[in-house]
């Protein structure tokens, strides 16, 4: 199952139109395909310089990037966590993605009504954060009435989930993200088999309006701060600007961005960003010259990992891979001269890839 990205916030913020920009931009390039699985989740292809450097040396019949699924999830209000509005299947819907990219909203429009009288994103994302962590809390306090009548019999086997979640819930009563709560990479492996929400990765996108590109100007810039303190992610764009240039021929959508301080489409820093968030690193395979292939791979894993994700067979089969960096074949111009450099490594399974790797992987059946 890939991967995926919820979009999130409060109503009225451009999620809608976000999501939808970003499918555009998906349908845009034929090399960077965009599917729809259903009519409110998308697959986009990921960015990549390397990819299209290594595309024109090896010039194969297809190219397959990498990519990043993104959920359009329908806009929170106050009380979701008690079933207000959408409540259930909201949080529904952020307790089955991987990952939260907020979206706060940074430009003023009378004829678009914000939820609050005045613009404050600050307060908006107190205000997701508020319900997710009155989310959390039901959820922790139903897992401790269960364990009280599961643990009659031989109560040591549950201190010491008893004791991460008494924790937990000082930290939510703190107001704080169970995200940053400071735990093992076991205790983080129970919390997330409950399902709680705050302890999701995330980023914030501030939907900003054009005339304060590219930095976002003063609704932007206390989101910048506080996305820096918590050590999260954060993206600058205008929705409706990256929306309605999908529309226009390329060369003058460069134009304009240029003009607006713009160096690349703000939706490429998105998709890099939600890539990065969910802990993901691209190698590549070039299937006899014909396939030029990204895959996506979670961080940390083995070279064995990496040939089951292309195929079982590999996987099952693996004798070792022959690896190089995408920046060092470029350099030397063919795998014969990467070969001659020495810069063409045999690794065994238990090598662990690293972002940019070619792989040819040697298997037998």
């Amino acid at each position: 199952m890939s991967l995926q990205i919820g979009i999130v916030g409060l109503p009225n913020v451009g999620k809608s139109t976000l999501f939808n920009a970003l499918t555009d931009a998906g349908a845009a390039v034929a090399s960077y395909p965009f599917t729809t699985i259903d009519p409110n989740v998308g697959v986009v292809a990921v960015p990549d310089k390397r990819l299209d450097l290594l595309a024109a040396l090896i010039q194969p019949d297809k190219v397959v990037a990498a990519t990043v699924e993104f959920v359009d999830i329908a806009g929170l209000v106050a009380g979701a966590s008690q079933g207000a509005g959408l409540g259930n299947q909201f949080l529904g819907h952020i307790r089955a993605v991987d990952a939260i990219a907020m979206v706060v909203r940074g430009f003023a429009d009378p004829d678009v009504a914000h939820v609050e009288a005045t613009l404050d994103p600050l307060a908006d994302i107190a205000a997701v954060d508020t319900e997710l962590l009155l989310a959390d809390l039901a959820t922790i306090e139903r897992r401790m009435e269960k364990i009280h009548v599961q643990s009659k019999a031989n109560p040591r086997e549950y201190e010491a989930e008893v004791a991460l979640l008494e924790r937990a819930v000082a930290h939510v009563d703190a107001g704080r993200l169970l995200a940053s709560l400071p735990a093992s990479d076991v205790e983080r492996d129970l919390l997330a088999g409950l399902g709680l929400l705050s302890v999701k990765p995330r980023l914030y996108v501030v939907n900003a309006d054009e005339d304060d590109l590219p930095a976002g100007g003063p609704l932007a810039r206390p989101v910048l701060e506080h996305a820096a303190a918590s050590g999260a992610e954060a993206v600058v764009l205008c929705a409706q600007i990256e929306a309605d240039l999908q529309e226009w021929p390329a060369d003058e959508a460069t134009e304009y961005r240029s003009e607006l301080g713009l160096v690349e489409p703000g939706l490429n820093a998105l998709i890099r960003a939600g890539f990065r968030l969910l802990d993901l690193i691209s190698f590549f395979t070039a299937t006899g010259g014909e396939v030029l292939h990204v895959w996506e791979l979670r961080r940390g894993s083995t070279v064995l990992e990496a040939a089951g994700k292309i195929h079982s067979d590999m996987q099952r089969g693996f004798i070792r891979a022959e690896v190089v960096q995408a920046e060092d074949l470029l350099a030397a111009g063919t795998m014969a001269h990467a070969r001659e450099h020495g810069q063409v490594r045999l690794e065994g399974r238990d090598y662990v890839v690293r972002d940019g790797d070619v792989l040819h992987i040697r298997f037998a059946l």
